[in-house]
Protein backbone atom coordinates (compact mmCIF):
# COMPACT_ATOMS: atom_id res chain seq x y z
CA UNK A 1 0.00 0.00 0.00
CA UNK A 2 1.61 3.34 -0.71
CA UNK A 3 1.55 6.25 1.47
CA UNK A 4 1.04 10.06 1.07
CA UNK A 5 4.37 12.08 2.10
CA UNK A 6 3.41 15.61 3.39
CA UNK A 7 6.81 17.88 3.11
CA UNK A 8 6.79 20.93 4.92
CA UNK A 9 9.68 24.20 5.37
CA UNK A 10 9.03 26.27 9.19
CA UNK A 11 11.89 27.73 11.55
CA UNK A 12 13.75 26.48 13.99
CA UNK A 13 11.56 27.75 16.58
CA UNK A 14 8.32 26.20 14.86
CA UNK A 15 9.26 22.58 14.78
CA UNK A 16 8.00 21.50 17.97
CA UNK A 17 4.54 22.88 17.58
CA UNK A 18 4.59 21.38 14.11
CA UNK A 19 5.57 17.91 15.01
CA UNK A 20 2.58 18.20 17.53
CA UNK A 21 0.52 18.96 15.46
CA UNK A 22 1.49 16.36 12.52
CA UNK A 23 0.91 14.10 15.35
CA UNK A 24 -2.34 15.08 16.30
CA UNK A 25 -3.15 15.15 12.86
CA UNK A 26 -2.31 11.12 12.73
CA UNK A 27 1.00 11.21 10.80
CA UNK A 28 2.71 8.01 11.28
CA UNK A 29 6.22 9.23 11.05
CA UNK A 30 7.76 12.83 11.23
CA UNK A 31 11.51 12.84 10.26
CA UNK A 32 13.82 16.31 10.67
CA UNK A 33 16.74 17.33 8.25
CA UNK A 34 18.24 21.01 7.30
CA UNK A 35 16.01 22.81 4.76
CA UNK A 36 19.27 24.86 3.88
CA UNK A 37 21.44 21.96 2.96
CA UNK A 38 22.18 21.45 -0.77
CA UNK A 39 23.06 17.72 -1.44
CA UNK A 40 21.14 14.94 0.33
CA UNK A 41 24.65 14.19 2.65
CA UNK A 42 24.08 17.54 3.84
CA UNK A 43 20.30 16.87 4.28
CA UNK A 44 20.69 13.79 6.38
CA UNK A 45 19.29 13.46 9.90
CA UNK A 46 21.56 14.73 12.54
CA UNK A 47 22.00 13.12 15.87
CA UNK A 48 23.26 16.29 18.52
CA UNK A 49 25.87 16.17 20.80
CA UNK A 50 25.33 15.87 24.64
CA UNK A 51 23.30 18.89 25.45
CA UNK A 52 23.18 20.75 22.09
CA UNK A 53 19.65 21.10 20.35
CA UNK A 54 19.44 19.37 17.43
CA UNK A 55 17.46 22.44 15.03
CA UNK A 56 18.72 24.44 11.98
CA UNK A 57 17.71 27.89 11.29
CA UNK A 58 15.17 25.97 8.90
CA UNK A 59 13.68 22.79 9.09
CA UNK A 60 12.68 19.82 6.48
CA UNK A 61 9.57 18.49 7.77
CA UNK A 62 8.62 14.51 6.20
CA UNK A 63 5.04 13.64 7.57
CA UNK A 64 3.67 10.52 6.43
CA UNK A 65 0.59 9.68 6.28
CA UNK A 66 -2.28 6.68 5.12
CA UNK A 67 -2.47 6.84 1.05
CA UNK A 68 -6.24 8.10 1.32
CA UNK A 69 -5.54 11.12 4.14
CA UNK A 70 -7.09 13.95 2.54
CA UNK A 71 -5.08 16.49 1.71
CA UNK A 72 -7.48 19.46 1.75
CA UNK A 73 -8.42 18.71 5.46
CA UNK A 74 -4.66 18.22 6.55
CA UNK A 75 -3.87 21.43 4.63
CA UNK A 76 -6.85 23.18 6.35
CA UNK A 77 -5.97 21.86 9.45
CA UNK A 78 -2.43 22.70 9.49
CA UNK A 79 -3.25 26.01 8.89
CA UNK A 80 -5.34 26.38 12.02
CA UNK A 81 -2.90 25.13 14.40
CA UNK A 82 -0.22 26.80 12.64
CA UNK A 83 -1.73 30.09 11.46
CA UNK A 84 2.19 31.22 10.97
CA UNK A 85 2.70 28.37 8.37
CA UNK A 86 3.41 29.65 4.49
CA UNK A 87 1.21 27.55 2.18
CA UNK A 88 4.20 27.73 -0.62
CA UNK A 89 6.04 25.37 1.99
CA UNK A 90 3.87 22.69 2.03
CA UNK A 91 3.85 19.97 -0.99
CA UNK A 92 2.58 16.56 -1.14
CA UNK A 93 3.57 13.03 -2.92
CA UNK A 94 2.75 9.37 -3.32
CA UNK A 95 5.38 7.70 -2.12
CA UNK A 96 5.07 3.78 -3.06
CA UNK A 97 5.58 1.00 -0.06
CA UNK A 98 7.63 -1.65 -0.47
CA UNK A 99 8.67 -4.63 1.88
CA UNK A 100 11.78 -3.43 3.21
CA UNK A 101 12.61 -6.30 5.17
CA UNK A 102 12.61 -8.22 2.02
CA UNK A 103 14.41 -6.00 -0.04
CA UNK A 104 16.97 -6.08 2.61
CA UNK A 105 17.21 -10.14 2.09
CA UNK A 106 18.28 -9.24 -1.40
CA UNK A 107 20.71 -7.12 -1.02
CA UNK A 108 22.34 -8.89 2.34
CA UNK A 109 25.50 -10.61 2.18
CA UNK A 110 26.73 -13.00 5.00
CA UNK A 111 29.60 -10.97 6.78
CA UNK A 112 32.58 -11.53 8.96
CA UNK A 113 33.74 -10.16 12.27
CA UNK A 114 36.31 -10.46 14.17
CA UNK A 115 38.18 -13.67 13.40
CA UNK A 116 35.21 -15.96 13.22
CA UNK A 117 31.64 -14.37 13.90
CA UNK A 118 29.38 -14.30 10.95
CA UNK A 119 26.15 -12.82 10.47
CA UNK A 120 23.79 -14.51 7.93
CA UNK A 121 20.48 -13.76 6.52
CA UNK A 122 18.27 -16.82 7.69
CA UNK A 123 16.71 -17.39 3.85
CA UNK A 124 21.02 -18.31 3.26
CA UNK A 125 22.59 -21.17 4.65
CA UNK A 126 26.19 -21.16 6.00
CA UNK A 127 28.92 -22.74 3.87
CA UNK A 128 32.77 -23.25 3.86
CA UNK A 129 33.14 -22.12 7.03
CA UNK A 130 36.31 -22.78 9.76
CA UNK A 131 34.76 -25.13 12.21
CA UNK A 132 35.05 -23.26 14.73
CA UNK A 133 32.52 -20.29 12.99
CA UNK A 134 30.02 -18.94 14.79
CA UNK A 135 27.33 -18.36 12.46
CA UNK A 136 24.17 -16.00 13.55
CA UNK A 137 21.35 -16.26 11.72
CA UNK A 138 19.44 -12.90 11.34
CA UNK A 139 15.97 -11.97 9.80
CA UNK A 140 15.68 -8.15 11.01
CA UNK A 141 12.00 -7.57 10.59
CA UNK A 142 11.03 -4.08 11.59
CA UNK A 143 14.09 -3.36 14.21
CA UNK A 144 17.25 -2.03 13.69
CA UNK A 145 20.52 -4.58 13.56
CA UNK A 146 21.68 -5.93 10.74
CA UNK A 147 25.31 -5.73 11.04
CA UNK A 148 25.85 -3.51 8.34
CA UNK A 149 25.76 -0.44 9.95
CA UNK A 150 29.40 1.00 11.59
CA UNK A 151 27.67 1.10 15.02
CA UNK A 152 26.34 -2.73 15.03
CA UNK A 153 29.66 -3.67 13.06
CA UNK A 154 31.96 -2.07 15.81
CA UNK A 155 29.77 -3.75 18.31
CA UNK A 156 30.28 -7.35 17.26
CA UNK A 157 33.56 -7.02 16.36
CA UNK A 158 34.03 -5.92 20.36
CA UNK A 159 32.09 -8.91 21.31
CA UNK A 160 33.80 -11.43 19.56
CA UNK A 161 37.16 -10.63 20.82
CA UNK A 162 35.88 -11.23 24.53
CA UNK A 163 36.26 -14.49 26.78
CA UNK A 164 32.38 -14.46 27.48
CA UNK A 165 32.15 -18.46 28.16
CA UNK A 166 29.72 -18.66 31.09
CA UNK A 167 29.24 -14.93 31.21
CA UNK A 168 25.47 -12.90 31.45
CA UNK A 169 25.37 -10.11 29.37
CA UNK A 170 22.90 -7.04 29.03
CA UNK A 171 22.03 -6.00 25.46
CA UNK A 172 20.52 -1.85 26.37
CA UNK A 173 18.57 -1.08 22.92
CA UNK A 174 18.72 -4.08 21.55
CA UNK A 175 16.87 -3.59 18.12
CA UNK A 176 17.30 -6.62 15.96
CA UNK A 177 18.46 -8.73 19.16
CA UNK A 178 21.93 -9.58 17.02
CA UNK A 179 24.54 -8.30 19.82
CA UNK A 180 23.11 -10.34 22.34
CA UNK A 181 22.05 -12.97 20.46
CA UNK A 182 26.50 -13.29 19.31
CA UNK A 183 27.16 -12.79 22.55
CA UNK A 184 25.07 -16.06 23.35
CA UNK A 185 26.56 -17.88 19.99
CA UNK A 186 30.12 -16.81 21.47
CA UNK A 187 30.06 -18.44 24.53
CA UNK A 188 27.80 -16.13 26.92
CA UNK A 189 25.28 -18.07 29.19
CA UNK A 190 22.80 -15.82 29.56
CA UNK A 191 21.65 -12.18 28.05
CA UNK A 192 19.38 -9.19 28.63
CA UNK A 193 17.93 -7.32 26.23
CA UNK A 194 16.22 -4.09 26.71
CA UNK A 195 14.29 -1.97 23.95
CA UNK A 196 11.36 0.71 24.12
CA UNK A 197 9.88 -0.38 21.04
CA UNK A 198 7.90 -3.48 21.38
CA UNK A 199 8.87 -4.10 17.35
CA UNK A 200 12.04 -4.69 18.74
CA UNK A 201 11.41 -6.95 21.36
CA UNK A 202 9.34 -9.08 18.67
CA UNK A 203 11.99 -9.21 16.31
CA UNK A 204 15.03 -10.16 18.91
CA UNK A 205 12.59 -13.51 20.48
CA UNK A 206 12.15 -14.54 16.54
CA UNK A 207 15.69 -14.48 15.75
CA UNK A 208 16.81 -15.87 19.48
CA UNK A 209 14.07 -18.58 18.27
CA UNK A 210 15.80 -19.19 14.76
CA UNK A 211 19.55 -19.18 16.65
CA UNK A 212 18.57 -21.92 19.37
CA UNK A 213 18.81 -19.33 22.57
CA UNK A 214 15.38 -18.47 23.29
CA UNK A 215 15.61 -19.94 26.40
CA UNK A 216 19.16 -17.82 27.52
CA UNK A 217 17.81 -14.67 26.35
CA UNK A 218 15.57 -12.29 28.44
CA UNK A 219 13.90 -9.06 27.06
CA UNK A 220 12.00 -6.55 28.48
CA UNK A 221 10.83 -2.89 28.06
CA UNK A 222 12.85 -0.50 30.04
CA UNK A 223 10.47 0.55 32.80
CA UNK A 224 9.87 -3.70 33.34
CA UNK A 225 13.56 -4.54 33.83
CA UNK A 226 14.24 -6.70 36.88
CA UNK A 227 17.73 -6.25 38.79
CA UNK A 228 20.48 -7.33 37.00
CA UNK A 229 24.17 -7.15 37.71
CA UNK A 230 25.88 -8.35 34.23
CA UNK A 231 28.89 -9.35 33.50
CA UNK A 232 29.45 -7.37 30.00
CA UNK A 233 27.48 -4.82 28.78
CA UNK A 234 26.80 -3.24 25.18
CA UNK A 235 24.37 -0.62 24.60
CA UNK A 236 24.10 0.45 20.75
CA UNK A 237 21.64 3.52 20.72
CA UNK A 238 22.07 7.02 20.58
CA UNK A 239 25.31 9.75 22.84
CA UNK A 240 21.76 11.66 24.49
CA UNK A 241 20.08 8.88 25.72
CA UNK A 242 23.90 7.12 26.61
CA UNK A 243 25.06 10.10 29.04
CA UNK A 244 21.75 9.98 30.73
CA UNK A 245 21.99 6.08 31.02
CA UNK A 246 25.53 6.44 32.56
CA UNK A 247 24.91 5.92 36.54
CA UNK A 248 21.87 3.25 35.20
CA UNK A 249 25.03 1.44 34.12
CA UNK A 250 27.21 1.84 36.96
CA UNK A 251 24.82 -0.24 39.30
CA UNK A 252 24.01 -2.80 36.64
CA UNK A 253 27.36 -3.56 35.75
CA UNK A 254 29.53 -6.27 37.91
CA UNK A 255 32.54 -3.93 39.36
CA UNK A 256 35.33 -4.76 36.61
CA UNK A 257 33.07 -5.60 34.00
CA UNK A 258 33.74 -4.42 29.99
CA UNK A 259 31.26 -2.53 28.57
CA UNK A 260 30.94 -0.98 25.30
CA UNK A 261 28.44 1.73 23.81
CA UNK A 262 27.99 3.27 20.45
CA UNK A 263 25.30 4.61 18.22
CA UNK A 264 27.90 7.83 18.69
CA UNK A 265 28.89 10.26 15.92
CA UNK A 266 32.47 11.01 15.78
CA UNK A 267 33.07 14.63 18.06
CA UNK A 268 30.23 13.48 20.35
CA UNK A 269 33.08 11.32 22.54
CA UNK A 270 34.51 14.07 24.80
CA UNK A 271 31.77 14.55 26.67
CA UNK A 272 30.49 11.07 27.19
CA UNK A 273 34.00 10.28 27.83
CA UNK A 274 33.79 12.75 30.56
CA UNK A 275 30.39 11.86 31.79
CA UNK A 276 31.44 7.88 32.30
CA UNK A 277 34.77 8.31 33.93
CA UNK A 278 32.45 10.66 36.37
CA UNK A 279 30.62 7.92 36.99
CA UNK A 280 33.56 5.19 37.87
CA UNK A 281 34.29 3.82 34.70
CA UNK A 282 37.90 3.10 33.38
CA UNK A 283 40.19 2.19 30.68
CA UNK A 284 38.05 3.86 28.41
CA UNK A 285 38.78 3.17 24.67
CA UNK A 286 37.48 4.76 21.40
CA UNK A 287 37.26 3.33 18.16
CA UNK A 288 36.24 5.37 15.00
CA UNK A 289 34.70 4.07 11.52
CA UNK A 290 32.91 5.61 9.15
CA UNK A 291 32.19 8.81 11.54
CA UNK A 292 30.55 6.69 14.10
CA UNK A 293 32.19 5.85 17.49
CA UNK A 294 32.40 3.36 19.83
CA UNK A 295 33.69 3.51 23.16
CA UNK A 296 34.44 0.53 25.58
CA UNK A 297 36.42 0.40 28.76
CA UNK A 298 35.19 -0.94 32.18
CA UNK A 299 33.39 -0.86 35.46
CA UNK A 300 35.87 0.66 38.18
Amino acid sequence: MPFLELALIVRAAQQESAETALADLGALAVTLADADAETPDERAIFEPGVGETPLWAQVRMLALFAADADRRGLMAALAELLPELEPDHLEFCEVADQDWERAWMDRYQPMRFGRRLWIYPWNVEPAGLDDDAVVVRLDPGLAFGTGTHPTTALCLEWLEGLDLAGTSLLDYGCGSGVLAIAALKLGAAQATGVDNDPQALTASADNAARNGVAAQLALHAPTRLPPVAADVLVANILAGPLAELAPTFAVRLRPGAPFALSGILAGQESELLARYAACGFVELTVSVREGWVRIDGRRG
